[in-house]
């Protein structure tokens, strides 16, 4: 099977279902049955690409030849490159790609902002900040050292932007997009500085983290970063309905007996922590959580009950596809897998500018 092929199939796949189910759902109404059928649709997409990327890569593999050996066997080469290197990396990609969609879908809706992406509060730059310090300091030896330490970055950055907003009990959305840019302006000197101070053997490796990096890959560390996924989004999908009131308009949503301040608080705080978890496994991914909540908003409309789960679906099967792309074009080398995402997301990022230039842009 050419490369040529697979790749073709990495994003045909995707684009295709996207199609058929834009020409079945139009226009219908959201109702649980509906939400079941999307989800299901774009599981199906999601298991197709993935079987397609755990086998595309440097090592061609046999599918049918490794499943007449059986699964259970761990004694071929092809059993360890499917099992033990691909099928990790794949899933921390879902994984990742998943929280920042979601994140991304959140943070659109409560700024009102079709430019905004899971970044938008800092959360990048405290996470890159405490991973290069780890990658300077030889931290990268330990199996959760760069991770635990661009965890504790973001959770800074997240403490600190939300101290600096904060007033009186409440956090305006404004106030927070500049706290934002402060930390971030912040925390880029921080890295400009830190970058400045580091030998060419770490250099490589602060580049790869700061594009996107899901070459190590551990199985705990992605257990750990889909906990935190599933709790973040479940504490996010309980509030989508009055995400969808907030998105109308605040005073509309005070009439209907939403409590504004404190959702807006919780969705914010629950957005930015599953978007650090994310970050702390990966790098920064650029992209991914201003593309893939544009491509569902424009297919299944903008009703939160269903943009959330199908943005979260999406957003895995895209990444798991750009990451499969980015390992293999160039083999046996890797590119970062942010050089893929930006290469799909630059474009649509211009369109975005042209439609919100337009007033035509949808929440």
């Amino acid at each position: 099977m050419s490369r040529f092929f697979l790749f073709t199939s990495l994003f045909a796949v995707p684009a295709v279902a996207l199609s058929v189910a834009s020409r079945i759902e139009a226009g219908k109404a959201v109702t649980p049955m509906r939400v079941s059928r999307v989800c299901a649709l774009l599981g199906v997409v999601f298991a197709a690409v993935a079987a397609i990327a755990a086998v595309t890569g440097p090592h061609r593999i046999d599918l049918i030849a490794l499943l007449r050996q059986g699964l259970a066997s761990d004694t071929s080469p092809e059993h360890t490159i499917v099992f033990s290197v691909r099928i990790p990396r794949i899933l921390l990609a879902a994984v990742v790609g998943a929280t920042l969609s979601t994140a991304g879908a959140v943070f659109q809706g409560l700024l009102r902002n079709p430019l905004a992406d899971p970044y938008i509060l800092g959360v990048s730059g405290g996470a890159a900040v405490g991973a290069v310090l780890g990658i300077i300091v030889g931290l990268d030896i330990l199996p959760f050292g760069i991770p635990a330490l661009a965890a504790l970055g973001s959770f800074a950055a997240i403490v600190l932007v939300f101290g600096v907003a904060g007033r009186r009990g409440e956090t305006p959305s404004g106030t927070l997009l500049l706290s934002g840019v402060i930390v971030n302006a912040f925390c880029t000197a921080a890295i400009m500085f830190l970058i400045s101070t580091a030998s060419g053997t770490r250099l490589h490796g602060i580049m790869f983290w700061l594009m996107g990096d899901l070459g190590l890959a551990e199985t705990g560390q992605t257990s750990l970063g889909a906990a935190v996924l599933l709790a973040g989004f479940a504490v996010i999908y309980l509030h989508s309905r009055a995400l969808n009131l907030l998105v109308i308009g605040e005073e509309q949503a005070l009439q209907l007996g939403v409590d504004v301040e404190k959702t807006r608080r919780v969705l914010f705080f629950a957005a930015s922590f599953i978007t650090a978890a994310a970050v702390s496994l990966s790098g920064l991914i650029g992209f991914v959580g201003l593309l893939v909540p544009h491509l569902i908003r424009m297919i299944f409309g903008s009703d939160y009950r269903l943009l959330l789960p199908a943005s979260c679906l999406f957003g895995a099967t895209f990444l798991v596809a750009a990451d499969t792309v980015a390992r293999t074009v160039l083999a046996p080398s890797e590119l970062p897998v942010g050089v893929i995402t930006a290469l799909f997301g630059a474009p649509f990022f211009i369109y975005l500018l042209k439609k919100t230039e337009a007033g035509r842009c949808r929440f």
